[in-house]
This record gives structure tokens, sequence and C-alpha cells, in this order.
């Protein structure tokens, strides 16, 4: 497990959390790309036009389409668990950071109640965002590298996702979340 707090952050990236700018996220939803079969979740600015495709995991796809739903799974998966311990330890997930994007691959850190900041994948972090209320946020570096504006027409946000997924292949913007 890699823990890290504020000042380890910004000195490992030589700068600190909050002067970099980051710009608050919707989830949009989770798609399966075809023919591939990769799951996608998809983020939305909360107050712009950018989306961010982020190519993930079947589980964390199911993980987050069960959260969107309210869809309680007949046993708790892996981020319930997590959110039922944080909840017994008395902490709170505050935020989930979309921090870096590097060699394809997305990074994100979870920012707790406490203080301490933990590195996670995005999907993860998304997941438990979803099952804690948590707000999820990315930095303006990585919405600039790998945010796409998808056209603005009377379609519905399931359709517009539809047409994105047509134009685009994973490595247009890297696979791991």
């Amino acid at each position: 497990m890699q823990k890290r707090t504020s000042d380890d952050l910004s000195r490992a990236t030589g700068q600190s959390n909050m002067e970099q700018p980051v710009l608050q996220m919707e989830v949009v939803g989770v798609r399966v790309e075809m023919p591939t079969n990769q799951p996608i979740v998809l983020l939305k600015e909360a107050h712009g036009e950018r989306f961010l495709p982020i190519w993930i995991g079947m589980t964390e796809a199911t993980a987050i389409a069960l959260a969107q739903a309210d869809e309680p799974p007949p046993r708790p998966l892996t981020h319930d668990l997590f959110r039922d311990v944080l909840s017994a330890l008395g902490v709170g997930l505050r935020a989930v950071n979309i921090v870096a994007l590097r060699d394809g691959i997305f990074f994100a850190d979870l920012v707790f109640s406490n203080g301490v900041e933990v590195s996670a994948r995005p999907s993860d972090s998304i997941a438990l965002a979803l099952r804690t209320g948590a707000r999820i946020f990315a930095s303006e570096e990585v919405v600039q590298e790998a945010g796409v504006i998808i056209p603005d027409d009377q379609e519905d946000e399931v359709e517009k996702f539809r047409e994105f997924l047509d134009t685009i292949s994973p490595e247009d913007f890297g696979r791991a979340g």
C-alpha cells in the first residue's frame, strides 16, 4: 500500500496539490466498447463541456455501474467493504483526484478526512466515491491531454456516448484506470 500525505505528494511531484488546477467531474456512465469488449468509464466536467474517457477492467465497470444504479449486490463487493471499514474507523473519503496520465496510465489519489492521501487506480477510486458521496476531480493537465469534446446536439447523453465510442480506440487515451 502506498500511503502519502499532501507533503509527500508535493515532494514527489515537485508541486503542491493546491497549485495544480482541478476540475470537478461527474460520472456519465460505464459502457463496453465494441468489438474489443473493453469497458470505459466516462467522466464529464461538472462546469464544462469536456469528457474524460478512462478504460477500466470489467470488475470495476460492474462496481461503478451497480453504484450508479443504486443496486446493492447480494454480498458486499470490495468497494462496499472499503466504505464500511472507513465508516467503522470514523474516516471519510473527502475527494478523489485524478492527478496524472503517464504512458497511457491514469493515476488517482484518495483524499481522506484525516488529511491522508493514498494512491489508487481511478476505476477503484470512482467506484468508492460513488458509494461514499465523495466528489471527483481531475487535474486540468489530465483533462487537456485526454479530454474530448462531444458535439452538443439534440441527442441524449447515452447516444452521444455511443457515437463517441465509434470514433475512438483504447490506444487514443491509454487503457489503464
